[in-house]
């Protein structure tokens, strides 16, 4: 019984390590959207549009809805909501989810590396 009990808290642990790790490290997300997308984007407290818009809050918002940026009629009209899953897809293939995105992005295929730069991302709410 005795072994049972330690099995069973070393499998709940483990879990709770590889969801830990899937979850991303927020630190390296905040150096990858800095050499990545900052160009285009900010966020923060004075987070505004600008080439790309700010995305303060962007996990569970309508895709194309900030009123700080003119999106295209694609982002405007894609019933997207950014999902966790829904923005890795996108920043792995920006022009897969949404066909007719003005954003000018290969994307990034090292998953990783999307999990960190989602991280830091969820760290920004809406303002």
């Amino acid at each position: 019984m005795k072994y049972a009990a330690l099995l069973a808290i070393a499998l709940i642990g483990g879990a709770f390590s590889l969801q830990a790790l899937a979850e991303g490290d927020a630190q390296a997300g905040e150096k990858l959207f800095s050499k990545t997308c900052g160009g285009c984007h900010s966020v923060g407290e004075n987070a505004r549009g600008g080439f790309g818009p700010q995305l303060n809050g962007i996990i569970g918002r309508p895709a194309g809805t900030t009123t700080d940026y003119q999106y295209s009629d694609a982002m405007k009209n894609s019933g997207v909501v950014w999902t966790r899953d829904k923005l890795a897809a996108y920043i792995e293939a920006p022009k897969k989810v949404v066909s007719g995105t003005r954003m000018i992005f290969w994307g990034i295929s090292d998953q990783e590396k999307i999990d960190n730069l989602l991280a830091y991302l969820a760290t920004f709410q809406a303002q």
